[in-house]
């Protein structure tokens, strides 16, 4: 219980906790993605970054009893706190910039690279998660270990939880959304001033008399069997963690993988956690028989778990809902929310519980609060961390999505059983006549063991593989034809990837995470091709080369083609694409991986290029759709410089940007951006029947003057031949027909791109913008303003008179001149 005086001010303290979550999560949210700039986004990446995060978290809450005495007002501490967090919070916003000069010197490949990584995180984050975990703590010594105090320890984690759901939706659909990250972390700033504040104020009117002993002193009794307790709730965090890692990645695929569907699945997480842990506050204010209800807590996760998978794998992909139907996104966001509750918030409240009743049955009455929460909250958080980790870039690539939720409900089990079964509980430090064993207890708990691994294993056993189908075409699933069968199907450690042929076809599509990024469609083969002939074909001796996106390999393969070609370097994020490339798009993409001069090199894209020296006469990128969370680094400035400094002199660049499920907003902050960097940049256009489909960015370093007359030389010299093949077979058989595809340039956009918002790193509004209109069809609108737009280039081809003519008649500008 609390002081009589100071305990009308709990309220106010429960209030300061949502704020103190809300803050907490708009600066997660600003840091991954500022990190993941520096880094990169792939799983080890994420893992590093994770694993240092809640590192923070979990050394805060074993620090701060340990170094600061209980005779410190702890409302002043959790002010002074606060204030740290606010500060280094606008210290990183201002530093991580120099962080990244600093790593773009230093770094390394291989594990010296993941190394380096972790010591960079470490730098960043250490200091103000270190901050954040150590104010749960730090309150708790307002408090006493008794079944109300403890009660009110879980009611305030639930409303730091509360805080950091709105936190999570404040940042993705309005702060980083309108704003930038500068706006976001002010904002955050000025919560944690508020809350520093306020705490100070309530310091000044609540006296604090604190128990005896100092750091690392006193306060040490515990309860019997309190191990069994922290191991308890470690596997409970692990399984939390987990299980979100996989949940999230499978809902995803179901709702579309964009920022708001990131925030929505987050936000319900965090939802069902603090609903969780308020109820299991009330529940702890009986202390005789938490210990139980924590272990029952564990074995029907178990059940919650199974139905989670259930719901994903068997019901949920196949509602009878066409979003597609919906170009708002409003609507789609509230079906997502739906969907998400239905499937994710009845394991979340189960975990959620498990806080308070841990700390409660943990709790003695001789006991430091601050250490009872701080070794509970670490013994949870070590087990997230393990979970994060582990099943991200371990469990899921090795034994699959459907295996890892069976394991859950096994860790879960295995949980509940230890606080249930006493011939289970090898931890006990001591052992009470009431504890002493009873006839017949053995044979009970043997029984229970028995009981509890036949229910773990039929639960397990109703767990199915998610649908191919969702792997392939994700939330266009209701949408898709009846003659498409599936040839692999594979769940990598970034992306599930599957590879279908359309029987009546013959086609075959490549999808990755629930979209089809590359297909043997002739409209596709030839956006594919032109990604890698334009540049090739207008360079004069092009030697090397860097692909940005392996895909189905087209692109990659149409370089293999040129014989002065002697390196091609294919970044590509995701390990089990290239091989799936290899065995089914072979012939498309020209054996490009047997091909000795070809590196497959497995990272983000925008990382590698941050840390190689190495130069290329060609880059082409071409990666997904900007409305995915995280590929707005791709179409960033600060991207497009970085392939700048990395071109040769002469070089070329080209930028996939598609113009089918954006619009005309999205579609101008993509060129806008490319321009800025590019002012000379061309658009070249793969219009399909008029329907607009997709457009190619080809940039250069310094001016580019084309020679129709000498590539058309090029395309009918002997060595060139299998270059001129492949393009023949999406129609481009002349130099005239490749050409023909130009469709303007930056100089004749300016008046279409003057108010376009220009992608930074530090604003990826890019993301956010192509978020709200994943569902458009406006590619013909925005083909048509881009044709409207262009102008035949008088200076930028240079072609006898024949040719010259050909080329305006073929662009369609001789005859719009006679009409004029």
């Amino acid at each position: 219980m609390t002081l009589p005086s100071s305990r009308r001010f709990l309220p106010w303290l429960l209030i300061l906790f949502i704020g103190s979550g809300c803050a907490a999560l708009i600066y997660e949210i600003v840091w991954f993605q500022l990190l993941q700039l520096l880094i990169g986004s792939s799983a080890v990446s994420l893992g590093v970054l994770l694993g240092t995060y809640m590192g923070g978290l979990c050394l805060g809450s074993l620090a701060l009893p340990r170094l600061i005495s209980p005779r410190q007002h702890p409302l002043r501490v959790y002010a002074w706190l606060e204030l740290g967090i606010g500060v280094t919070g606008i210290g990183l916003l201002l530093g991580i910039p120099i962080i990244d000069r600093i790593y773009l010197v230093a770094g390394g490949e291989g594990f010296v690279g993941i190394l380096f990584r972790g010591v960079v995180c470490a730098l960043c984050l250490l200091p103000p998660t270190t901050l954040m975990g150590a104010t749960l703590p730090a309150v708790a010594r307002w408090l006493k270990t008794t079944p109300r105090g403890v009660s009110w320890l879980g009611f305030l984690y639930g409303g730091n939880i509360v805080g950091a759901v709105f936190g999570c939706l404040l940042a993705a659909f309005y702060l980083l959304r309108v704003h930038d990250v500068a706006v976001a972390t002010f904002s955050a700033t000025a919560v944690n001033g508020t809350i520093a504040l306020v705490a100070f104020g309530l310091a000044a009117l609540t006296p604090h008399h604190p128990s005896e002993g100092g750091p690392g002193r006193g306060f040490l009794e515990r309860a019997p069997g309190f191990w069994a307790v922290y191991v308890a709730i470690g596997l409970s965090g692990m399984c939390a963690l987990g299980a979100e890692v996989i949940w999230t990645r499978l809902m995803s695929l179901i709702l579309g993988g964009t920022v708001y569907t990131f925030a929505i699945i987050l936000a319900v997480f965090l939802a069902g956690l603090a609903i969780g842990s308020h109820l299991g506050s009330v529940l702890a204010r009986n202390a005789a028989h938490t210990r139980m209800l924590l272990g029952w807590c564990q074995i029907l996760l178990a059940t919650a778990i199974a139905w989670t998978a259930v719901m994903v794998a068997k019901f949920l992909p196949f509602w009878p809902i066409d979003t597609s139907l919906s170009q708002s996104p409003w609507p789609i966001f509230q079906l997502d929310l739906a969907r998400c509750l239905w499937a994710i918030l009845p394991a979340t409240i189960l975990w959620g519980a498990s806080f308070p009743l841990a700390l409660s049955a943990a709790a003695t009455r001789k006991q430091d609060p601050g250490r009872l929460v701080g070794e509970i909250y670490a013994s949870n958080t070590i087990g997230a961390i393990a979970g994060g980790i582990g099943f991200s870039i371990f469990i899921i690539p090795w034994i699959g999505t459907q295996q890892s939720q069976r394991l859950l409900i096994g860790l879960s089990i295995a949980a509940g059983l230890l606080l249930l079964v006493p011939i289970l509980q090898p931890f006990r430090t001591s052992q009470s006549p009431a504890e002493s064993w009873k006839p017949g207890q053995k044979i009970t708990g043997v029984a229970s063991l028995v009981a509890a691994t036949g229910v773990a294993f039929l639960l397990a056993l109703g767990i199915s593989r998610i649908p191919w189908e969702l792997v392939a075409f994700g939330h266009r699933i209701q949408s898709k034809g009846i003659d498409v069968v599936p040839n692999f199907v594979g769940e990598g450690m970034n992306s599930s990837i599957a590879v279908t042929t359309e029987s009546k076809t013959g086609n075959r599509n490549f999808h990755v995470s629930g979209k089809i990024v590359a297909s043997s469609n002739p409209q596709d083969m030839r956006i594919q091709r032109m990604l890698g002939h334009i540049p090739a074909m207008l360079h004069p001796k092009p030697r090397t080369v860097l692909v940005v996106g392996c895909g189905a390999g087209v692109t990659a393969g149409s370089f293999v083609l040129y014989p002065e070609v002697e390196r091609i370097v294919i970044c590509e994020i995701e390990p089990l694409i290239p091989p799936a490339a290899s065995i089914y798009f072979g012939p498309e993409n020209h054996f490009v991986m047997n091909d000795p001069r070809v590196e497959v090199v497995i990272d983000d894209a925008r990382h590698f290029i941050l840390k190689t020296r190495e130069k290329f006469d060609i880059i082409t990128s071409d990666p997904i759709h900007p409305w995915i969370k995280g590929s707005a680094t791709l179409y960033s400035k600060e991207y497009f410089e970085l392939c700048k400094a990395h071109l040769n002199p002469g070089g070329l660049i080209t930028q996939w940007v598609p113009l089918y499920e954006s619009d005309p907003n999205s579609v101008k902050s993509e060129m806008a951006t490319f321009f800025d960097v590019f002012p000379e940049g061309t658009v070249w256009s793969s219009d399909f029947m008029y329907m607009g489909y997709d457009v190619v960015l080809l940039g250069q370093v310094g001016a580019l003057k084309i020679d129709v007359d000498g590539l058309q030389n090029r395309l009918d010299h002997s060595d060139h031949q299998s270059a001129t093949q492949d393009l023949q077979k999406s129609g481009l058989r002349t130099a005239v027909e490749l050409l023909a595809t130009y469709a303007g340039r930056g100089s004749d956009l300016k008046p279409w791109l003057k108010d376009a918002e220009i992608t930074r790193d530090r604003n990826l509004r890019l993301q956010y913008l192509a978020g709200m209109a994943f569902n458009v069809r406006e590619s013909q609108l925005i083909f048509s303003i881009l044709m409207d737009y262009c102008r035949y280039p008088e200076d930028l081809f240079i072609a006898s008179e024949p040719l010259r003519k050909a080329l305006r008649e073929a662009l369609g500008f001789e005859k719009q001149q006679k009409e004029e």
